[in-house]
């Protein structure tokens, strides 16, 4: 019952910003299918994670989060063909291009960016490395139509609302974002990362390990934390964001379960539960922060399981294959953690200015 949203938490505007989220990821779903997407649900991703209260800050993400994908497919599409049939040779770019990224979405000002860039690269050369068959360039097309259409989506939503209801519930306006630096902790909390997808895809040369593109995608987000958790003594934050990641896997995958026998292929029924989903999934994202993450990782567990290419071919597949990369994830990353800590302490942190670093991913 904890995570059950109160009374006092119904206001006007929270509740507002619900209905923005409910009817960006309709609308990033609408265009997907419009422009003939093959992965329907990463458009409803970017329409749940672009959406802001704030136009402007709705506007910045959504131009990061194009950067940041456009970047990452251009250098997966020059890279993967070099690296195919070499295996050691794609580890070690995918674990450089991971330790890169994750260090600047931890310290840099434009972190959404750096962290789309890198989760686009790793999620094309991975998919790649388990599907040879697949048609690279048509991948790496249909990432960036499906950011495209849940970042327009998003924009299109935002200025409706911004022009109508915002002017009598305004959100308020979003920090300037700010670099951190150099910052040497930052740079080994990113490396213990890149060593975990190295561990991940060597175990994946030797075991049918499973949905290998989840876990890595599992990896890189949870070890996203601000640049002021980073060092000695801070491996528990990452721990709680993993548990987190899980409960609100578990929680939406059960959920959107729950809905597919309902509905009984019926499209209808499907869209209102994806609308329903998304709109709790917001408000726990909004509530206290014990259950932020919780509320993120549920709405994406929704998305991906109720969010088909084809309302005919709706199953739970997606959502179950989501929960087992986060489980391998978490099976390989916490080990990776625990043994670099114990085999290279650190004494003492060093100082950074707070408030760096995103906490929110998919």
């Amino acid at each position: 019952m904890a995570f059950l949203p109160r009374w006092p938490d119904m206001a006007p505007a929270r509740l507002l910003d619900d209905g923005e989220c409910v009817a960006s990821v309709l609308l990033a779903i609408a265009l997907a299918h419009l422009l003939g997407g093959t992965n329907v649900s990463w458009a409803a991703f970017s329409g749940f994670v672009v959406m802001r209260g704030h136009m402007a800050e709705t506007l910045r993400r959504g131009v990061l989060r194009m950067v940041g994908t456009l970047l990452g497919a251009g250098l997966a599409l020059v890279v993967t063909p070099q690296v195919l049939g070499r295996p050691l040779l794609a580890m070690a770019v995918v674990v450089l291009v991971a330790t890169i990224s994750l260090y600047g979405a931890i310290t840099a000002r434009r972190a959404y960016a750096w962290l789309l860039f890198g989760l686009t690269f790793v999620m094309i050369v991975i998919d790649k490395l388990e599907r040879p068959q697949v048609v690279l360039a048509h991948f790496a097309e249909s990432r960036v139509m499906e950011t495209l259409a849940g970042t327009l989506a998003c924009v299109v939503v935002g200025l409706a609302s911004a022009l109508t209801l915002r002017r009598r519930w305004p959100a308020a306006a979003p920090a300037t974002p700010e670099g951190a630096g150099w910052q040497p902790l930052a740079l080994r909390h990113a490396a213990q990362g890149g060593a975990a997808l190295a561990v991940m895809l060597s175990l994946g040369q030797w075991l049918p390990l499973p949905a290998q593109v989840q876990a890595a995608i599992t990896i890189m987000a949870v070890m996203l934390v601000p640049v002021t958790a980073v060092g000695p003594g801070k491996v528990a934050m990452v721990s709680r964001r993993i548990w987190q990641r899980i409960v609100g896997c578990v929680a939406g995958a059960a959920v959107a379960g729950v809905a597919l026998l309902a509905a009984q292929g019926q499209a209808p029924v499907l869209i209102a539960a994806t609308a329903l989903g998304v709109a709790v999934g917001r408000h726990l994202e909004n509530g206290a922060q014990s259950r932020r993450y919780v509320g993120t990782q549920f709405t994406l567990a929704i998305l991906v399981t109720l969010v088909p290419d084809s309302y005919a071919h709706a199953e739970l597949a997606p959502g179950l294959e989501r929960l087992w990369g986060v489980l391998v994830g978490m099976a390989i990353l916490e080990p990776v953690l625990i043994c670099w800590h114990l085999l290279r302490p650190l004494k003492a942190p060093a100082p950074a200015p707070a408030g760096q670093g995103g906490t929110e991913t998919e």
